[in-house]
């Protein structure tokens, strides 16, 4: 089986440099589209929060360290993202039914309706940057980009030596339905 070293000699260099290029100049521009605002209402959300609230939507009330092993980070990492989420009225926090000790997190009314506030309006940005695309070409550029972020996230997670799991998401981490 060949190494890294002896794959990335038999593929075409200046591929993967244009390839590298083009992956920092999309993540720039999507953190420049999320701070500008997205869509009509100009619905923007930071990152770790979407992450989160959809996680909860998907997935159902659970504890913190269910939800850190989930989205692939530290429960203390998830401690401080749920915070202002809490506080703005977005996440409950109540306690285990079962376990009085430990604490639940759940979406809240207002965080599911803010998480289909923006829900919404990436959709309609997402409609708008694929105007004049194809369903096939959005289906192929989707299932490519799913394919790109599992390969990141199970390298991620080889090199932290913790299968299945990244700093950024675990490695089967679905898009959110809606």
């Amino acid at each position: 089986m060949p190494t890294s070293q002896d794959m990335t000699t038999e593929l075409d260099p200046g591929l993967l440099d244009a390839l590298q290029h083009q992956v920092a100049v999309f993540a720039r521009r999507a953190e420049q589209t999320r701070l500008g605002g997205t869509g009509q209402l100009r619905n923007s959300m930071d990152r770790a929060a979407y992450l989160l609230l959809n996680r909860l939507d998907q997935e159902g009330p659970m504890g913190v360290k269910a939800l850190a092993a989930g989205m692939g980070i530290d429960s203390s990492t998830v401690t401080r993202q749920v915070a202002p989420l809490v506080d703005t009225g977005l996440v409950k926090r109540t306690s285990h039914p079962e376990d009085g000790r430990a604490v639940v997190l759940q979406l809240s009314p207002r965080g599911l309706a803010r998480l289909e506030e923006v829900r919404s309006s990436r959709r309609q940005l997402m409609a708008e940057v694929t105007d004049g695309w194809t369903q096939t070409e959005r289906e192929s550029f989707c299932t490519l980009l799913t394919r790109f972020n599992t390969a990141l996230s199970a390298r991620q997670s080889a090199h932290a030596g913790h299968p299945g799991t990244t700093s950024g998401g675990s490695a089967t981490e679905s898009a959110p339905t809606s």
